[in-house]
């Protein structure tokens, strides 16, 4: 199994993770999907100094983990690529920010490193609720709830088509990485006098296989809509549990609860 197949393998494991049966799957979409947003603002809304203020909120998406029986592992594992490019974010500002704020012992913490430690915790925790709306949600579910709260049907489509040819891509680029090994047999990689013609060959070729599917949605009745997504009523149970996630992240953006809590065990 060579990159291209085991990142195919990923995409339908992602698939897989969005069929299974929880309480968190069977919220309806639009819910997750308006908590997940809620969640993304109030999280980036915390000052770059605030990092005690922010490190509760990371007990959400913990929360919904454990819920939907989700591996934190298999998070961070699939989101490897992105990851280092979040905590590269707030990398140069200790050495733009050198006044000391904080003391611990011999140590001094300027304000510099606390920014970039709040920075790459808000990516982190952005991404680990993105993350899970993807993994309890399908896709088609996801653009159907995009088009009940009325988002144009062009961004809806572009979005669907864009996850589609994804796939199709990563599939055409194993087929083909596999054909150029056999005809080079104990080659590593691809030599770089083949780099033009193959890239333009699986542009070709992927252009020509998402044609192909488009073709085939628009043949089986496609019109921008999701008619065919499996949607069940907007029930109370997913509005008591979207004023409670909301209710919960307001009140820890304005309540400092490390605070709260060390005022409660130290006098």
């Amino acid at each position: 199994m060579n990159k291209m197949q085991k990142a195919l393998h990923e995409l339908a494991e992602m698939d897989e993770l969005a069929t299974r049966s929880s309480m968190v799957h069977g919220l309806h979409p639009m819910a997750k999907l308006i908590t997940t947003i809620m969640y993304i603002l109030v999280t980036i809304s915390f000052h770059k100094y605030d990092l005690s203020g922010l490190v509760p909120m990371v007990l959400w998406p913990i929360l919904l983990f454990q819920i939907s029986g989700i591996e934190v592992r298999s998070c961070f594992y699939k989101l490897r690529m992105a990851l280092p490019l979040v905590m590269a974010v707030g990398l140069f500002n200790p050495f733009f920010d050198r006044e000391v704020m904080l003391r611990i012992g011999g140590w001094a913490l300027t304000g510099g490193m606390i920014s970039m430690l709040t920075l790459m915790m808000k990516g982190v925790f952005c991404l680990m609720a993105s993350f899970l709306l993807i993994a309890t949600t399908s896709i088609d579910s996801l653009c159907h709830a995009l088009r009940e709260l009325h988002v144009p049907k062009m961004l809806v489509t572009l979005l669907l088509l864009t996850y589609r040819y994804v796939g199709v891509m990563t599939e055409e680029l194993a087929i083909m990485t596999d054909a150029y090994h056999l005809r080079a047999p104990g080659q590593k990689g691809i030599h770089i006098s083949a780099w033009g013609s193959f890239l333009g060959q699986l542009l070709l070729r992927s252009m020509d296989r998402a044609q192909e599917l488009y073709s085939s949605m628009l043949l089986r009745g496609y019109d921008q809509e999701f008619h065919y997504a499996k949607q069940r009523a907007f029930r109370i149970g997913d509005g008591i549990y979207m004023a409670i996630c909301i209710g919960a992240f307001l009140l820890l953006r304005n309540v400092h609860v490390a605070q709260v809590l060390g005022e409660m065990f130290v006098r």
